[in-house]
């Protein structure tokens, strides 16, 4: 999963990207609102910490054009404004969630967990898929009820395979999400990993849909792999 903050305290900014790379997230940072707004009208990301008092452009007015682009990234607004008409403000802008300043870092890493797991249709934190389990909470992976290893990439590829259980992911789509914008993307890459993780995995968890990309289904849905028409991002 791929994340932007943008946060002009450079101490904050740093803090808040070491927890969420330690969360096992991808991070690409800006510091004022024009290149927060530029880097989410460019980039793709699962979600977007939008600080509010921002330099150049603030926060609203980065949501706002964010929305007017047609971004439909979930966005939680981190902000030192508490008033409740400022939070009216920023929802109305197209806000999902808002955190005050100051926060625990256990509660920003919930709230984004919960914001990428609804914007892709799960309801808990707990995403299966025939014999495997993943704990996006914990960022554990199980198979048939035993726990495996997995490196970062591997794990990051197999979460955004996850969350979007059902639907064709294509290469592309693949390498947008899990590399940040200053990586030498080669979507080679993705299927050695994609090769690992079936190692690792067993089974025909990952399907690949020929021509499109992949496909994590069950194996009793395996057969209709094949049959997907419509064209992956």
């Amino acid at each position: 999963m791929r994340l932007l903050v943008v946060e002009d305290d450079k101490d904050l900014n740093r803090q808040i990207v070491a927890a969420l790379n330690g969360a096992g997230y991808v991070v690409d940072r800006a510091f004022d609102g024009e290149e927060g707004l530029f880097l989410g009208e460019t980039e793709s990301y699962d979600a977007i910490v939008l600080d509010l008092g921002l330099p150049k452009l603030d926060g609203v007015a980065v949501l706002e054009g964010l929305r007017k682009a047609g971004r439909a990234t979930p966005v939680l607004i981190l902000t030192a404004r508490d008033r409740w008409s400022e939070k009216v403000q920023a929802f109305d802008a197209g806000a999902d969630d808002y955190v005050t300043k100051p926060f625990h870092m256990e509660e920003l890493l919930a709230r984004l967990r919960a914001l990428v797991r609804r914007s892709t249709g799960h309801a808990t934190s707990d995403l299966v898929c025939g014999p495997v389990r993943l704990d996006t909470k914990a960022g554990r992976v199980a198979v048939n009820g035993q726990t495996i290893k997995l490196t970062s990439h591997e794990y990051r590829l197999l979460a955004y395979l996850m969350h979007h259980m059902g639907r064709v992911v294509s290469r592309t789509e693949i390498v947008e999400h899990l590399y940040d914008q200053d990586f030498d993307r080669d979507s080679n890459t993705v299927e050695v990993f994609v090769g690992r993780l079936r190692k690792k995995l067993g089974g025909e968890i990952i399907q690949t849909v020929r021509g499109m990309g992949y496909l994590v289904a069950p194996a009793a849905d395996g057969e209709q792999a094949g049959k997907v028409t419509g064209p992956a991002r």
